[in-house]
């Protein structure tokens, strides 16, 4: 059974609108204008046709109406065909699914190969909160510690992983520890520097003070 049988027919509801399944399931602001477009166009259609029907020539309007019709139509299948995609990445790509290397490169704690793996599964599924997660440690363990905070920042911001908002907030415990233990790190080998410095090349008023009891 392929994968746009098992899917729910009311997801194809969102179809009907152009540029809502991009928005609705990906979150892609790119297909905005697109939706918007359409809202006007609808509306326009409604105020010219039925609110003020003198304002354009019936010829015209209905001209504008079948092109209109004819372009929603070209959206409508496009959605329709592009929806599995949308939705279920993973099941529609013909890429393999290399998530178990990547975990079995981070239980090894080779974190340059787990991060290659999850880097391309996350090619084909953007939104995948396993794979994001594992990153996120991936860069906390290679002291990325920047690139790990953006990171469950924008995970913590995806619908799709409200699921998994204790492990989210797991991590993220996990990265302040680790943010907190770099800077205390940090500060310790600036004192123990100062410190050299200060044996190596004593102050004045020591040196001073020295030379005047010398004398």
């Amino acid at each position: 059974m392929s994968t746009s049988e098992v899917m729910s027919a009311s997801y194809y509801l969102s179809c009907l609108w152009p540029g809502l399944p991009e928005l609705w399931w990906r979150g892609r602001l790119a297909s905005l204008p697109l939706a918007i477009g359409f809202c006007l166009a609808l509306n326009s259609f409604f105020v010219f046709g039925w609110l003020y029907p003198g304002w354009l020539s019936g010829g015209l309007f209905w001209m504008a109406t079948l092109v209109g019709a004819a372009v929603w139509g070209f959206y409508v299948i496009r959605s329709i065909r592009e929806l599995p995609e949308l939705i279920h990445p993973r099941k529609v790509s013909e890429e393999p699914d290399r998530f178990e290397e990547a975990r079995a490169a981070y239980l090894r704690a080779d974190w340059e190969a787990a991060e290659e793996l999850l880097t391309s599964v996350l090619a084909v599924e953007p939104r995948d909160p396993p794979a994001l997660l594992m990153l996120c440690s991936v860069y906390r363990h290679l002291s990325q510690l920047d690139h790990a905070t953006v990171l469950i920042n924008e995970i913590s911001r995806l619908e799709v992983a409200d699921p998994w908002w204790v492990e989210v907030e797991t991590e993220r415990k996990r990265i302040r520890r680790a943010v907190a233990a770099e800077a205390e790190t940090g500060n310790e080998s600036n004192q123990d520097v100062r410190d050299r410095d200060a044996k190596r090349h004593p102050n004045a008023a020591d040196m001073t003070a020295e030379s005047a009891a010398a004398a």
